[in-house]
């Protein structure tokens, strides 16, 4: 069993040092993230962070002014107009509550997700917000199960925004939106029309996020007595160039549909470019429908049907959530609520169809 030095049998930089076969000063350096490190380096000084339980004491930095609170934002891709939003929406609340933010973009790297988590333990972040959608299997819940335990034994707080909750007993908060609801409310929107065969262009098969937009569709369907022809659902993800190919895939294989739910506005507009290149005019010959409700989509000709959810509210909320808890109490999940915006890309279908 390794020796833990310093007060109370707490391992310390030197011991974390000597496990990783570095000097306490590079160790020093990759938990502050102020100097580039190599990769090997980085991982085997987070390896024996992990196994030697490490907290770096920035309690004193702070006592001494030496040391801004901080709060973690961690999102798959930083270059999403949803994810902006709601990043705005955590920038600002933390600033208002006096915490700087940290933002880390992952690139659906857990790896990466798991070392910056550790980094904002050792920093003391006062809460890790995670941010989208995920697969959520056993590994997933043991994953992010361990991290709000590791958070919560330094006093952090983990927040999942949008994100899988897990096994009741978690330290963790929760801040949802109504994903399903959202779905179900735009495809009877659009069946109201009088469209029946509706192609959806969803995102990938494992990811809750459209997991649950897709079981909107399928809900709306069944509450008028429909059975959607499974053809007519197709997987990608979602980006602009998912919708463009899915779109084109779909014209060629000569799909049969008077209606387009995509499952974000970006697929929607990617769609939309594939439309207008097969001659095709939205709404006269196709109708479109998005989700997210992002600000371009108003900007679109013409312009998108879609669900609009408050990101940026999703963001202040979780800060605020996660800052303002009293210590012992209950866990939180928040559900926050979803809209219809009708704007001009859903009409009734063309009379041939």
């Amino acid at each position: 069993m390794t020796r833990k030095s310093g007060d109370a049998g707490r391992s310390t930089i030197r011991d974390v040092a000597a496990r990783a076969g570095v000097s306490a000063s590079t160790v020093s350096r990759v938990l502050g993230g102020e100097y580039p490190v190599s990769a090997a380096t980085r991982g085997r000084v987070m390896r024996a962070v992990r196994e030697l339980d490490y907290v770096a004491d920035a309690r004193a930095k702070a006592i001494a002014g030496a040391g801004t609170p901080t709060l973690a934002f961690v999102l798959e891709d930083i270059t999403g107009p949803s994810f902006a939003h709601m990043a705005h929406g955590v920038e600002r609340e933390a600033t208002r509550l006096g915490h700087l933010c940290l933002v880390c973009s992952t690139e659906g790297d857990v790896r990466h997700e798991l070392e910056f988590v550790e980094m904002m333990r050792a920093q003391r972040a006062a809460a890790v917000i995670l941010v989208g959608g995920a697969a959520d299997t056993p590994e997933y819940r043991e994953r992010t199960h361990r991290m709000a335990d590791s958070l919560a034994s330094a006093g952090s707080r983990l927040v999942l925004c949008g994100r899988p909750p897990l096994d009741p007993g978690a330290p963790v908060t929760v801040i949802e939106y109504d994903n399903e609801g959202g779905a179900y409310t735009l495809v009877a929107h659009v069946l109201a029309q009088g469209h029946r065969r509706v192609l959806y262009l969803g995102g990938r098969a494992d990811h809750t996020t459209a997991l649950g937009r897709e079981r909107g569709y399928f809900a709306a369907h069944r509450a008028r007595g429909l059975d959607p022809d499974p053809s007519l659902v197709l997987h990608g993800d979602f980006t602009r160039d998912s919708g463009h190919r899915l779109m084109q895939q779909a014209l060629k294989d000569g799909l049969e549909f008077s209606a387009v739910v995509a499952a974000t506005d970006m697929v929607a507009a990617g769609a939309l470019t594939a439309l207008h290149e097969a001659g095709l005019t939205v709404p006269d010959d196709v109708s479109l429908a998005g989700y997210d409700d992002i600000p371009f989509a108003r900007d679109l000709h013409p312009a998108l049907t879609t669900v609009h959810v408050p990101y940026e509210e999703l963001g202040r909320l979780a800060v605020r959530t996660a800052l303002e808890r009293t210590p012992g109490a209950p866990d939180e999940h928040l559900l926050l609520g979803t809209h219809v915006v009708v704007r001009g890309s859903v009409a009734p279908p063309p009379p041939s169809r």
